[in-house]
């Protein structure tokens, strides 16, 4: 019987087992993939993007705190300077016009100058003879008033019980006497001297400012080229035009208003009518806030001096003309120059009042309106950039 025959061909060697110790040692694909993972990839996360933004926005935080108290260390310096540079915006315009005239640029500049000084001369002086002749007489008024106001709302028809307005009254005392308020008041020689200097100041920045204004930007911005020189250069024509429009559109309707309100003083026989007018136009410079206080103190004085029915009919000329300030007024003489929300304008003056007092109160709703044009001159994509500089590449175009 004959056999099979056998496979004589021998198979090549294909086993591929790993060794016992070998295959122990291969990691997971999993643990493979955790161990390649680059290191930035934990902030690559939705957590991630937000811890790097909250730290971005706490440093520009921490730099804007360190920067506002640096400022204040030097404010005898600081607000002179932005004092002359807004009082240089609103004249600014006068000074071209007597240039295009053809003034030589020097003599433009000493009658713009010498006529700006006047007016701030004459307007402090018409202030400071008023009002101090009838102070005594317009703060006895104004106490009489507080009382009368009292006694209504202790027998009115929503009666208050007097601890209420005691507690109120001890609050207001211990505010006006605390430590805090002492060391800001303006008391002894060495805050009229600080008042000189700063003044004395501001007047020869002012006028360095309407000379060589534009030499001074240009040599600021030296640094810069290209589209960052355009920008720039966008940010200090803005700046002059908000800061303009607005110590001029301000003037205007501090003037309405006190022609408004003073007109209505006379006309209903109210005493101390023209201090009661200038306070007005001087409250005008401060928004929101300063042309009402100084009605309600008009208020008080004609509720002492002509009864309640004269005080009320002063309430509702206080407030038709504010009305008639923020509708009407201010949107056609201030124009774009205030772009700026109530509440943001509130905010500002809360800010300025509590690092600056009255100078901070005046000064920060325009230094908030130029912040936010600069936010708006910066961050937009004005095609017209280009024209400004031939150099730079046409918007929409990537540099090569």
């Amino acid at each position: 019987m004959a056999r099979s025959p056998r496979l004589t061909e021998k198979l090549p060697d294909t086993d591929t087992t790993l060794p016992p110790d070998t295959a122990e040692e291969a990691p997971p694909a999993a643990a493979k993939k955790r161990e390649t993972k680059p290191p930035g990839a934990l902030w690559a996360d939705g957590l991630g993007r937000v811890g790097i933004r909250s730290a971005q926005v706490l440093l520009i935080l921490a730099v804007a705190v360190v920067s506002v108290y640096a400022l204040m260390q030097i404010k005898l310096l600081v607000i002179p300077v932005l004092i002359a540079l807004i009082l240089a915006a609103a004249i600014g315009p006068f000074v071209n016009i007597l240039r295009r005239r053809g003034l030589p640029g020097g003599v433009a500049t000493g009658i713009a100058f010498v006529a700006l000084l006047a007016l701030l001369a004459g307007v402090a002086t018409v202030i400071y003879f008023s009002v101090r002749n009838q102070w005594g007489e317009l703060a006895q008024q104004a106490s009489s008033g507080l009382d009368e106001l009292e006694q209504f709302l202790l027998t009115g028809p929503v009666p208050i019980e007097r601890e209420q307005l005691d507690q109120a009254r001890e609050g207001i005392v211990q505010f006006a006497t605390s430590s805090q308020v002492r060391s800001g008041a303006i008391t002894g020689l060495s805050v009229v001297t600080e008042f000189i200097a700063g003044a004395s100041l501001m007047v020869v920045i002012l006028f360095f400012f309407l000379k060589d204004g534009a030499k001074i930007w240009n040599f600021l911005i030296r640094p810069f080229s290209g589209r960052r020189e355009a920008k720039l250069r966008r940010v200090g024509s803005r700046t002059l035009e908000v800061l303009g429009g607005y110590v001029r559109g301000t003037a205007i309707v501090a003037l309405v208003d006190t022609v408004a309100i003073g007109a209505a003083l006379l006309i209903l026989q109210v005493p101390l009518a023209f201090p009661l007018a200038i306070i007005v136009f001087i409250g005008a410079f401060v928004p929101l806030v300063g042309a009402t206080v100084a009605g309600i103190l008009a208020a008080l004085v004609a509720l002492v001096a002509n009864g309640p029915v004269v005080a009320l009919i002063v309430v509702a000329v206080v407030i038709a003309v504010n009305q008639l300030e923020g509708d009407l007024l201010q949107p056609i003489v201030m124009g774009k120059s205030l772009q700026l929300h109530a509440l943001v304008i509130l905010m500002a003056l809360t800010a300025g009042t509590i690092l600056a007092g009255i100078v901070g109160a005046v000064l920060s709703v325009p230094l908030t309106a130029v912040a936010w044009a600069i936010i708006q001159v910066w961050t937009a994509e004005d095609p017209n950039l280009a024209d400004m500089n031939p150099d730079l590449p046409p918007a929409g175009t990537k540099p090569v």
